[in-house]
């Protein structure tokens, strides 16, 4: 893994978004972009004379927005210093404006392999791009997307939960999946969970049986449950095992799949999950 993009806002759930970058970087090999996408204060246009606050026109306006901007220039120098000092190679990326467009004018720039964010409970980094935004850039982004929720303090991928709804094929995917994996010591199961308005049109051995030839896996890395609901049965058996880590795969939906037949799981977990979430992207 040569580049890991990490968009940061200087929160909590930055340093738990960059513990879960350290983790799966190689010192040797793995550059950690640092980004932030600044956005400069915008006075309030009703601010009238006398208020604490400087509003358009004010003298203290210009003083104001160039110090919030070295201040956060500042902290992204800090960043950056701090993980060049515990010998990752690092880069700092400071742009100005919206977070999407800064996210993706990155990943134009930088072809990172992976993106790590965190994602906060309410009014922080995250949060601006919950909706469109987030779910547009997990869902579709051309890389692996990991998302830390702010329940998680990522130590190690120890106990790893890769979900499948065996469908269609993703070999693909898990070739990655398995590199990863050993490269990290961890332990993958893969889990299959039924459910009543779950569709379940292909039979699972079809894919699974695939799986098996080309991974040489046992039957005992395969789980199947039964759950009402299939976000439930996942992050069910994710606390049975104290999972460290869940990996799903996405691809791209027609409509009447997307909206009629099949809503996204995937979409669901990037803002309801606890436990970090790695999203892989399939092709047609």
């Amino acid at each position: 893994m040569n580049r890991i993009l990490i968009p940061i806002d200087f929160s909590e759930n930055a340093e738990r978004a960059l513990a879960a970058a350290k983790i799966i970087a190689d010192k040797k090999t793995t550059e950690l972009i640092i980004l932030h996408a600044y956005q400069p204060y915008i006075p309030d246009v009703s601010v009238m004379p006398g208020s604490v606050l400087p509003g358009i026109g004010s003298p203290d306006y210009s003083s104001l927005a160039g110090d919030l901007e070295t201040s956060f220039r500042t902290q992204l120098d800090d960043y950056v210093a701090t993980i060049a000092a515990e010998g990752y190679k690092t880069v700092a990326v400071w742009t100005v404006g919206g977070v999407q467009s800064a996210v993706e004018d990155a990943i134009e720039d930088y072809k990172p392999d992976l993106i790590v964010t965190g994602r906060t409970g309410t009014g922080g980094f995250f949060d601006k791009l919950i909706g469109s935004s987030a779910t547009h850039i997990a869902l579709h982004s051309p890389c692996p997307v990991m998302i830390i929720p702010p329940q998680a303090e990522p130590k190690k991928f120890s106990e790893v939960v890769y979900a499948t709804q065996l469908e269609y094929s993703e070999n693909d995917i898990l070739r990655e999946v398995f590199a990863l994996m050993n490269r990290l010591g961890s332990r993958l199961t893969l889990l299959k969970v039924d459910a009543p308005h779950q569709p379940n049109i292909q039979p699972d051995n079809q894919f699974l049986s695939e799986i098996k030839q080309e991974f040489k896996i046992s039957d005992d890395i395969v789980v199947y449950r039964k759950a009402k609901h299939v976000l439930d049965g996942i992050e069910s058996y994710c606390d049975e095992i104290h999972a460290d880590l869940l990996i799903m795969s996405t691809r791209e939906r027609s409509f009447i799949e997307e909206f009629l037949i099949n809503p996204s799981l995937t979409k669901k977990l990037v803002v309801d999950t606890h436990v970090p979430l790695l999203i892989y992207h399939l092709s047609e």
